[in-house]
Parts: C-alpha cells; structure tokens; sequence
C-alpha cells in the first residue's frame, strides 16, 4: 500500500496539501479529523454513519467516486449548503484511485 496526496480546503479557505495512508481503512472525513482541518466537534458528529452531514464537502476534481449510496444521498437531500458536487467525506474511503483528490470542507450547519 501507498499513502496518496489529497488536497483540502477548510471552512477559512486555507487549502491544505495531505498525506493520506490507503493502508488504515480511513476515509475522508477521518483524515479531516486527524490533520486537524475544522474545529473539534464540527466534523464526523456522528461518528461516520452518514447521518449528520458535518463532514459535507465539495468535491473540486474530477474523480471518479463510488457512487453516492442510498443513506448518503438522504442525508444530503436535509443539509445546508448542498451542491451538485457534495459528498460526505464519511463515505469516501481512502484509496490509492483517490490520490490528487481536491475538496472543500462545507460551511458548518
């Protein structure tokens, strides 16, 4: 396994360059969490179940993500702030096909 760059716009509009391990069964929202990037308790409230939207983003590059499942596109369809880009960062998992991703953290709720 490999650790791949993703590039993260907090909720202040500093962009951070992030090394991310494909090796830990993470996902984004964890990654956010760890590196620190939002104020603790604003990001992954519910612990990364897709049932709050705290770790909304919007994805900036031109990834092939999995698919939005069903509890996903629920939440989403009640949070603030929605785009036509947004995922939550609790379901995208980090892998190797991810590395060069660009997102930015939505405002909090």
């Amino acid at each position: 396994m490999q650790d791949i760059n993703i590039k993260i716009t907090d909720r202040n509009g500093v962009t951070h360059d992030v090394v991310a391990p494909t090796d830990m069964a993470m996902n984004l929202m964890e990654v956010v969490r760890s590196y620190e990037l939002a104020e603790e308790g604003t990001i992954g409230i519910c612990g990364g179940a897709a049932m709050c939207a705290s770790c909304q983003c919007y994805i900036e590059s031109d990834h092939q993500l999995p698919e939005m499942s069903d509890d996903e596109d629920a939440m989403l369809a009640e949070a603030f702030d929605v785009e036509d880009n947004s995922r939550l960062g609790c379901q995208i998992q980090i892998t190797t096909e991810i590395n060069g991703l660009e997102v930015v953290l939505a405002p909090e709720s």
